[in-house]
């Protein structure tokens, strides 16, 4: 997965590759060739005292240095270039696809572990290709090149460059084979320590008016404590892994002089080739020590990756069409028709059978017990799930012929649980009409019983709203999402439950302000309260999952005996009447 990714996502900048590669060579090159000159100084100059001969090498010493260093600071620039595009592309690729994710998908991954797939992972895999770019690309060169150019100054050495590579690739494999299992879970645990810090910050309201800090505190403390466990243990290999390395390279050095010694003595070998495989032997061993480097990370990027490519091999379960219908004159007709959904891996279904059919013009209602299936039945009209059967229509289309985009603008959306976005009032309510002028925005406000407080705030339609809206209350948060869907001026409006956090004159206000507004659209209104719904033109009663009632208010009081229920428990035989 990890080579797959890299790979796919490395193409758009093969140039900067390419240059990466050649001026790894060339720099590498001119690198190898340093120790050599000096050997020659040593041997041909020094030992000679020709001081021509010195000055004419040194100069081209300096010049390979040079070399080296512009090929350096060339290759690091291509490199991070690359890897840069790589993070950058990779996170828009995940971004997007989980963009695409219906509510199943969303709610199969989490939150939390998306974010951390989308930010942490992406970041492994980007640190990654930078450090390979940077070190892995010239280690071969180097390991290869210093290889040939010791044996060049003295075959008789070679056994120890033979025993001192694989002694230390041994070292590192074996070490590294215990690091795959220990980046895997380091990363499920970042996402638990995400997914609590997360719940805790959404709701400290909730954990303070409990009292629950200590708990809270502890919970965090335990998922903190897991994560750091397992970095230590991966610190611990890590601390082991360097120390050979430097061993293995110190041994060698102290190897070759001792050997190397007893032939410069007995005349099998000069001084300066001497130095020079030292010199060769310490890049042979660097090269590897810089292979091991990238080494240690390719285990956390391999996990990495596969959590990112779990994501990206996602398809969603709302697939668009391939072949979209049109629709000539949109009014916003929805029909329900005998549908039916059940959750992945649920023994029963959510729905069973639910048929309904509602006009431009009307307001449909849908009430029931909590858990009975009201929020789920409404999330099928915008495509947020596919019914699993039966059919769902938009002006006589399957909604899952239809393109999505196009379903999308047609359905004001005001959800059971209220969200803002952080910026401005303006800028949420634009949030589906971006066009829209300030009279627009006012007007949909003075409807939504949201212009008073709206105006009391610090800079009007300026004002800021913090994430999530947690800076107005919940009330406000409700009136805000109704104004944005007003906005938008769909054909279709759905208010799952978006009146639930007003009082019953606000209410009452708002549902009157509403109707000429929609009057030429589709309404549907999921409510738990019967006096929010009582005036609909249709009410849809449901009880775990099926359809016991479908009519007005005083058609469901004189036959269905589930809202008969409903209703003597909110309000008295008068106000039924």
């Amino acid at each position: 997965m990890l080579s797959r990714l890299v790979w796919h996502y490395l193409r758009p900048y093969r140039g900067f590759l390419v240059a990466l590669c050649l001026a790894q060579l060339l720099g590498n090159i001119a690198a190898l060739y340093l120790p050599s000159l000096n050997a020659d100084i040593v041997n041909n100059g020094v030992a000679k005292g020709d001081t021509a001969y010195i000055w004419s090498l040194s100069w081209w010493m300096l010049a390979a240095s040079l070399l080296n260093v512009v090929c350096t600071v060339a290759a690091t620039y291509a490199g991070a270039r690359a890897a840069m595009g790589l993070g950058r592309d990779l996170r828009a690729g995940v971004f997007t696809n989980v963009m695409d994710f219906s509510a199943r998908e969303m709610a199969r991954f989490g939150a939390p572990t998306l974010i951390t797939r989308t930010t942490n992972d992406v970041q492994q895999v980007q640190t990654l290709v930078t450090m390979s770019a940077v070190m892995l690309v010239g280690a071969p060169i180097m390991m290869i090149g210093g290889i040939v150019m010791a044996l060049k100054e003295d075959a008789g050495l070679a056994w120890l460059v033979a025993v001192a590579v694989p002694v230390l690739l041994l070292a590192i494999i074996v070490l590294v084979r215990r690091l795959v299992p220990l980046f895997r879970q380091m990363q499920t645990r970042i996402d638990a320590v995400n997914r609590v810090m997360r719940e805790q910050i959404s709701g400290i309201r909730v954990v303070r008016a409990f009292v629950q800090e200590d708990r809270e505190r502890a919970r965090f403390a335990q998922a903190n404590d897991a994560l750091t466990d397992t970095t230590l243990a991966v610190g611990n290999i890590m601390a082991v892994l360097f120390p050979i390395v430097f061993l293995v390279m110190n041994v060698s050095s102290v190897a070759v002089i001792w050997f190397g010694g007893h032939r410069v003595a007995s005349g099998d070998m000069q001084p300066g080739s001497l130095l020079a495989y030292i010199s060769y032997l310490i890049q042979i061993l660097m090269s590897v020590m810089m292979a091991t480097m990238v080494a240690s990370m390719i285990p956390r990027a391999a996990v990495a990756a596969e959590r990112i490519g779990e994501v990206l091999d996602t398809v969603t379960s709302v697939s668009p069409p391939s072949t979209p219908v049109k629709v000539g004159d949109s009014v916003g007709a929805v029909e329900l028709r005998d549908v039916s959904f059940t959750y992945p891996g649920a023994a029963e279904p959510v729905l069973s059978r639910i048929s309904l059919s509602t006009r431009p013009g009307t307001v449909t209602a849908i009430i029931g017990s909590t858990g009975s299936g009201k929020t789920t039945l409404v999330k099928l009209v915008p495509r947020l799930f596919d019914a699993t059967d039966g059919a769902v229509l938009v002006d006589g289309v399957d909604v899952r012929d239809l393109d999505p985009e196009d379903l999308w603008r047609r359905v004001g959306l005001v959800p059971q649980r209220p969200y803002l976005f952080s910026g401005t009032v303006a800028s949420n309510l634009r949030f589906g009409k971006p066009e829209a002028t300030e009279e627009e925005l006012w007007a949909a406000l003075e409807v939504a019983q949201a212009r008073d407080f709206v105006e009391a705030m610090d800079g009007g339609l300026d004002a800021v709203i913090a994430q999530g809206g947690t800076n107005v209350s919940g009330g406000q948060r409700q009136r805000l999402c109704i104004a944005r869907a007003l906005v938008a001026q769909p054909e279709i409006y759905i208010f799952d439950d978006a009146f639930s956090a007003l009082d019953l004159a606000t209410d009452a206000r708002l549902r009157a302000a509403l109707r000429p507004r929609t009057r030429e659209a589709t309404v549907l209104i999921v409510a738990q309260r019967v006096s929010t719904i009582r005036d609909a033109d249709q009410i849809l009663v449901l009880d775990h999952g099926q359809a016991v009632g479908l009519g007005t208010h005083a058609e469901l009081l004189a036959s269905c005996p589930t809202y008969q229920e409903v209703v003597s428990s909110q309000l008295s035989a008068e106000e039924a009447a």
